[in-house]
């Protein structure tokens, strides 16, 4: 119990430290003495700062997969997701802009990734796609909201990503299903 108040305490400070000013300008020294903890503590934990953020990412991704059911559209799903980013646009903004970005960028797409492969099997019940067709139809969704997202931080995350997503979804809706009904045909003929 104590272990994890540590770990979500350190996370924590991590995060607002990163609202506050760039990656590269936060040390351990800064979150030990933010945290009150030593710095055996600290590294008893995590084996740098980028463990930490790694370790943020990771929760966060969970979070939305643990949201994530059968009543949620992809969209729904994905909001959820974009919520940390709003909550933090300052931290994410310094993580974009760091040396740490894939981070950022491996966080963005495993989201995306979870979010489409689930709903692409949801929608494919009862469409007899082929599993390789299943993925290459994820995959091209999981790879164009990744671009979008790293577009919109870039951009200075000033759009309301409730708005796109649901635009997005309003504008391809059926397109998904509609591919795995031609890849059904196209593996039967």
């Amino acid at each position: 119990m104590a272990q994890q108040y540590t770990k979500k305490m350190i996370r924590q400070v991590f995060i607002n430290m990163l609202n506050e000013r760039p990656l590269k300008k936060i040390t351990v020294k800064d979150v030990i003495k933010e945290c009150e903890i030593n710095r055996n503590t600290f590294y008893y934990y995590y084996t740098d700062l980028y463990a930490v953020l790694s370790e943020i990412f990771q929760t966060e991704l969970q979070t939305v997969i643990d949201e994530y059911n059968d009543t949620h559209s992809w969209e729904e799903s994905f909001i959820v997701a974009a919520k940390f980013a709003l909550e933090n646009k300052t931290a994410i903004y310094h993580v974009y802009n760091s040396m740490q970005r894939e981070e950022l960028e491996n966080y963005i797409y495993n989201v995306s990734g979870n979010i489409m492969i689930r709903y692409v099997e949801k929608v494919s019940e009862g469409i007899s796609a082929s599993l390789r067709d299943k993925k290459l139809i994820a995959s091209f969704y999981q790879c164009a909201l990744t671009e979008m997202v790293l577009r919109w931080i870039a951009s200075g995350m000033k759009e309301d990503p409730d708005t796109i997503v649901r635009r997005i979804g309003l504008l391809f809706d059926g397109n998904i299903a509609l591919s795995l009904r031609r890849s059904a045909g196209l593996n039967d003929g």
